[in-house]
């Protein structure tokens, strides 16, 4: 599985909010500079964000971008989700009308057990542990293991 551009960039665009959970809201400019992505490309990883109600935007001078919910109540797994739908290894697990021989594949099987465990991990990780995470990068003193 290989993770796109657009969710990396999400992830990264929630854990800045995160961090700033609280304080207001962040403007994209802000956060692209930050994060050194295109502000235009922000622009777009955020309207699936809202959609899906993990973000909200508020308009003005002193507009920008807040998380619609605690960090500790956003996980890796919904921001994946709500940029690129549930992940899925093979396309016959998420329409078994693609392949003629999904009832009886045990590699189906397999690639359906591999997947259920990688959406397992991503919801493990929420935001608030990201931030944890990160700090720890900076201090260079915690490991983590999903």
């Amino acid at each position: 599985m290989r993770l796109s551009t657009r969710v990396r960039y999400g992830v990264r665009l929630m854990l800045s909010l995160a961090e700033n959970w609280g304080n207001g809201p962040v403007m994209l400019k802000d956060i692209a500079r930050r994060e050194d992505i295109s502000e235009k490309y922000l622009s777009l990883i955020v309207i699936p964000l809202r959609t899906k109600g993990l973000i909200n935007s508020t308009r003005g001078a002193h507009g920008g971008y807040t998380l619609a919910r605690p960090p500790e109540q956003i996980t890796v797994e919904q921001i994946v989700e709500a940029i690129e739908g549930k992940p899925s290894l093979v396309d016959c697990i998420s329409n078994s009308a693609r392949c003629s021989r999904a009832d009886g594949c045990v590699t189906r099987d397999i690639w359906s057990a591999l997947g259920d465990t990688i959406t397992q991990a991503l919801d493990s990780i929420s935001l608030d542990r990201l931030i944890e995470m990160k700090r720890g990068k900076s201090e260079k003193t915690v490991t983590y293991t999903i």
